[in-house]
């Protein structure tokens, strides 16, 4: 049986916050009818159901078709990351938007919530877009963007692993393998190094349609972090630098627009990461526990 839920406006923008409108867990929170909410608002703070890790991952699993990772971080349960890249702000970015293969969702689940700041930030790429001037907007629909960099080779065998759904051992992966999988993703191009090491380039829009629909949003790894791996190049596709102007009018209009996810104990928060970047304020108490999981969805079944 579902758990039924009310609904009620998160912050400034689309988002909602879900609360039990009944006994029940969230782990039995009709998949359909979230997706059906996330469409519409962006993101999804599920507040007041008493969650744990095993409800936090029964909810990933019963709404996605397939989880993948983070590389660079460790598993505490079988789709569970801990968010743990420092104490510093992390800017604005979609999970994974640096390289071809960004998840549909983003998750987390708040284990302990911080007792002050150490918010999670998240920024409506729909209003973003509708805010940039005409010439910011030219600008991005004129030509993609282009991410490339330099990945090691346990990071990037992790991340196949994973993108093939473990049906190869972690140490049979080969760069073969890898290269099916990029040359799957339009505009990516890897190079392998004698050290086993890759670089990758991966052209994509900044701004573009959602996984649930046309409308174009402003969603991409612009001003995000590069914690655990070498700093990307990021680029105009003509391999053109971004204008200051132009990435000081991002920063200030993202810095507007941006909402905080004030976290309580067993909070879960799911993220349309085609739409909505997310970032981080400054760890203030080092005590918070926070855990992150991506995922992927049948695209026809929820629309």
């Amino acid at each position: 049986m579902s758990t039924a839920v009310h609904t009620q406006p998160y912050g400034t923008g689309q988002g909602l916050v879900l609360t039990p409108a009944g006994p029940g867990s969230a782990a039995d929170v009709d998949p359909a009818h979230l997706l059906k909410l996330l469409s519409e608002s962006g993101f999804l703070l599920l507040r007041g159901f008493g969650a744990d890790m095993d409800a936090f991952t029964a909810l990933v699993n019963n709404v996605s078709v397939r989880t993948t990772i983070d590389p660079a971080r460790d598993f505490y349960s079988e789709v569970a990351q801990k968010v743990d890249a420092g104490t510093g702000p992390i800017g604005l970015h979609t999970e994974n938007g640096n390289n071809p293969f960004r998840s549909h969702l983003a998750w987390f689940f708040s284990e302990k919530a911080a007792k002050e700041g150490s918010q999670t930030t998240v920024c409506d790429g729909y209003r973003v877009w509708d805010a940039l001037s005409d010439e910011a907007k030219d600008a991005f629909s004129a030509q993609d963007i282009v991410y490339s960099r330099y990945v090691s080779e346990q990071q990037w065998r992790a991340m196949a692993f994973h993108m093939m759904e473990q049906r190869v051992p972690l140490e049979e992966i080969t760069f073969d393998q890898l290269r099916a999988l990029a040359d799957s993703v339009p505009g990516t191009t890897v190079e392998l190094h004698e050290d086993g090491g890759i670089t990758y380039a991966f052209r994509t829009p900044a701004a573009a349609p959602t996984l649930f629909g046309e409308r174009i949003a402003f969603a991409n790894s612009i001003l995000g972090p590069s914690t655990n791996y070498e700093k990307p190049r990021i680029t105009f596709a003509d391999g053109t630098e971004f204008p200051t102007d132009l990435l000081l009018e991002i920063s200030d209009v993202t810095d507007r627009l941006t909402e905080n996810l004030d976290w309580q104990d067993g909070d879960i928060a799911l993220i349309d990461n085609t739409r909505v970047m997310h970032g981080r304020r400054a760890i203030v108490d080092t005590a918070r526990t926070i855990y992150n999981a991506l995922s992927y969805i049948d695209i026809e079944a929820a629309a």
